[in-house]
């Protein structure tokens, strides 16, 4: 699933709008869907069923289980694709490979590449696809309480003091992310300064001797759902860094703060909650 984030596409598309005009008919449209983000926002504005195909980790909700898998971040199957005889594919820019999606366009099958770039964007995701499946009553009611949502949380977070922040995306090769990543502006709305922030590239990969130098006072660790044991880092060895001293880890749920989804806001409002718990017990310590 991470190495989903590292996959570049390099592949026009045309908008969303656009894009709904061409495929918005009288029939029910037949929706690939390449990210198991995007399956989720379909089923939020209850279009779930609109979907024939999907990729591997496309779990949620459990309806989803059932769709037909035709591939994953390794690629995808067109022979599969074909056979389903889509409408729509929808891709993650981020996530697909460019070839895939390029033979699929050639194929004569339209491709809308789901691109949502900050945390408010999701409602702009909920209501493009209510446009494409005429779902407009139930995506405006999604995006509504996603974005009412948001605002209570940013609210709640306002007066909260700045600790800095070290988020661990990755062990083996440690990896991180810098401010034009979503989980970074994800950290920031908990008022946590991302020790990586200025960092070249999206997603850099560290030392740990990188991290000892920027003294994070909190260590952020996603939880990662896997068939396979999770490496691990001992950070007991390093004691020399302010979170290890004061022992603030922070352990989140990567299926929620790793998906562009209105269930997003609940692994950031439980983040927020356990930075916040942090906060407490490194200001008692100072």
């Amino acid at each position: 699933m991470l190495k989903a984030f590292f996959i570049g596409l390099l592949l026009f598309s045309v908008s969303g709008g656009a894009l709904a005009e061409q495929v918005n008919d009288s029939k029910k449209l037949r929706i690939i869907a390449l990210a198991p983000h995007i399956v989720e926002n379909l089923f939020a504005i209850g279009a779930g069923d609109n979907i024939v195909g999907t990729v591997d980790y496309a779990d949620y909700p459990a309806e989803a289980q059932s769709i037909e898998r035709i591939g994953g971040y390794y690629g995808i199957s067109l022979e599969k694709v074909l056979a389903l005889k889509p409408d729509l594919v929808i891709a993650w820019k981020s996530g697909n490979q460019s070839e895939d999606l390029a033979q699929i366009e050639r194929l004569g099958i339209k491709v809308y590449l789901s691109n949502p770039t900050t945390i408010a964007g999701v409602a702009d995701e909920l209501l493009t696809f209510g446009e494409f499946t005429g779902n407009i009553k139930q995506s405006q009611q999604a995006a509504s309480a996603f974005k009412h949502k948001l605002n209570g949380i940013v609210k709640s977070q306002q007066d909260k003091k700045n600790i800095t922040g070290f988020y661990q995306l990755w062990a083996e090769p440690m990896m991180t992310v810098s401010k034009n990543t979503w989980i970074s502006q994800l950290i920031e709305t908990c008022h946590v300064s991302n020790v990586f922030a200025q960092s070249v590239t999206d997603y850099p990969q560290i030392s740990i001797e990188n991290v000892i130098v920027t003294k994070p006072q909190v260590i952020i660790i996603p939880d990662e759902k896997s068939k396979t044991p999770q490496p691990v880092v001992n950070w007991q060895k390093w004691p020399e860094v302010p979170a290890v001293k004061n022992d603030q880890f922070i352990s989140v749920n990567a299926d929620l703060l790793h998906r562009f989804t209105p269930r997003m806001l609940d692994g950031l409002a439980d983040m927020c909650d356990k930075i916040d718990a942090s906060r407490k017990q490194i200001k008692s310590t100072q």
